[in-house]
């Protein structure tokens, strides 16, 4: 049996989804400030969930700074922590049971099993999205992330952006092997109708059974009543004996109504043998002729 397309589907969005997440999470992308006063033009300093780094465009970056206005300290900072290591590992979970219900190995794959993948990949992908989108909302809000004021500016980072795509593509790969559940689903309501009643049916007060008798029928209408196109038992009996040969046609009778009144094999009398005709004739037949009486 060949893979069906929502499990192709699905085991290609999962992983890459949790390579964008994994990426998102674990890069100092999240947040961008830049226009420090007393700093070069060109310096960036690159919030994210677990590190803060500093990059300018003569010199390498410096990752590990300080965080002297309790960044991390912050609310969003610290639920998206949280809520990143649990989409993690239960994107890891949803593709292990994913791999066992898919089971391109063998002919028939396991759809109740992925489709529990699938819901569990789904469910990973809205514990990604939330903490993604939270975060965005308070991006700009000095009170809520801390940042110093203008003339610094706070920008999008790339790794909310992965964060965002990653939680979508997880979305989209639960939701194709969650629709696993359709054949399997179909399959037990099918098992269901077919199997017969765990005990009869009660029946109902108002039910009356009357025993009517069976009416007395002659043997020819009794016989013919149990089935259609049989022969009695007595064209039953001479049927059942063969005969021996093949029947010999019979010719049909000829009649005769010629004046001359001859029969076959004599000959017809001449003109002035007429008298002799007669007498020949009688004399040949069955009766008797004048002469003998």
């Amino acid at each position: 049996m060949r893979t069906p397309v929502v499990m192709t589907l699905g085991m290609v969005l999962a992983p890459c989804g949790l390579l964008l997440t994994l990426t998102g999470t674990l890069t100092p992308g999240w947040r961008l400030v830049k226009g420090f006063l007393d700093q070069p033009v060109d310096m960036v300093l690159y919030q994210g969930l677990w590190d803060m780094c500093r990059e300018q465009s003569s010199r390498e970056r410096q990752c590990g700074q300080p965080d002297d206005l309790g960044y991390f300290a912050a609310e969003p900072v610290r639920v998206a922590r949280g809520l990143t290591i649990t989409s993690l590992a239960a994107t890891a979970l949803g593709l292990l049971l994913a791999t066992l219900g898919v089971r391109c190995w063998q002919d028939e794959p396991h759809f109740a099993l992925a489709g529990l993948s699938g819901v569990v990949l789904f469910a990973a992908g809205l514990l990604s999205l939330i903490p993604v989108s939270w975060y965005n909302h308070f991006l700009a809000d000095r009170a809520v992330l801390p940042a110093e004021s203008s003339p610094v500016t706070v920008q999008v980072g790339y790794s909310l952006v992965l964060g965002y795509l990653g939680s979508c593509l997880l979305l989209l790969g639960g939701f194709s092997l969650a629709l696993s559940f359709a054949p399997w689903c179909a399959e037990r309501c099918r098992s269901c109708r077919k199997a017969p009643p765990g005990r009869a049916r009660r029946s109902s007060i108002s039910t009356v059974y009357v025993d009517w008798p069976e009416p007395a029928l002659t043997p020819a209408i009794k016989y013919y009543s149990d089935g259609q196109h049989r022969p009695r038992p007595v064209q039953l009996g001479a049927a059942s004996q063969r005969k021996v040969g093949f029947p010999m046609p019979r010719p049909p009778p000829k009649a005769y109504s010629n004046p001359v009144d001859v029969l076959d094999g004599e000959n017809a009398p001449d003109s002035h043998h007429g008298g002799s005709s007669r007498s020949t004739r009688s004399c040949g037949s069955a009766l008797p002729c004048d002469s003998d009486l």
